[in-house]
């Protein structure tokens, strides 16, 4: 499973124990396993607690509802495989980046987002988590990553990069929610060297 990090302090529940941290990435690996598998209108919470290998009073010490626990999740899950790169480079960094999203997406965490899909169109809470989950944290990512790039004399500071941030995932975001085809290296690097790139290198100072 992906191991889905968190910066949360440690919370106290409502008398008894103190929380223990160290459940919530393994409760938050087995709602992403899950997902995957029977996705979101299948999903109960005894099902999660056994996956996780966990009481259900451990579940709902953390979250009331299932819902809870989905957004929760979402909010959290791409906070490490979206974190910023620096290989020196802005082409090296954009690279970096978009290998990570072909990985992210063949891996759970994009398999449980597929499954989130249908049920986002009648849920606005799992599509606002998603916003300032998953799609901010990448948002987030290639701003550092533009940043540094002005920092390194590479990109003038003032320049507009929300076109290319959006065409350097595009093709590959088509490909895999809409076409079926597969989404690989390879592919990302003809999108890199053909779209994307040239796009980049018209940017640099």
């Amino acid at each position: 499973m992906a191991v889905v990090a968190t910066t949360e302090t440690v919370r106290t529940s409502r008398g008894g124990r103190p929380r223990d941290p160290s459940r919530d990435g393994v409760i938050r690996e087995a709602i992403l396993h899950l997902l995957g598998e029977v996705g979101y209108g299948a999903l109960t919470m005894d099902a999660v607690a056994a996956e996780a290998g966990v009481g259900k009073a451990t579940i709902y010490r953390r979250w009331r509802t299932k819902q809870d626990l989905v957004v929760d999740t979402i909010a959290v899950m791409n906070k490490a495989l979206a974190a910023p790169v620096d290989t020196g480079s802005l082409e090296g960094d954009v690279r970096a980046v978009v290998h990570r999203l072909v990985d992210v997406v063949n891996g759970p965490v994009g398999t449980a987002i597929r499954s989130l899909l249908p049920a986002m169109s009648h849920q606005p809470a799992l599509t606002e988590a998603f916003h300032n989950g998953p799609l901010q944290a990448w948002r987030d990512s290639y701003g550092q990553m533009y940043t540094q790039a002005a920092e390194r004399g590479e990109l003038k500071a003032d320049v507009d990069t929300s076109l290319l941030s959006e065409a350097s995932s595009a093709l590959l975001v088509q490909r895999w929610l809409l076409t079926g085809d597969p989404v690989t290296h390879d592919y990302a690097d003809q999108v890199l060297d053909t779209v994307v790139l040239p796009g980049l290198r018209s940017l640099l100072g």
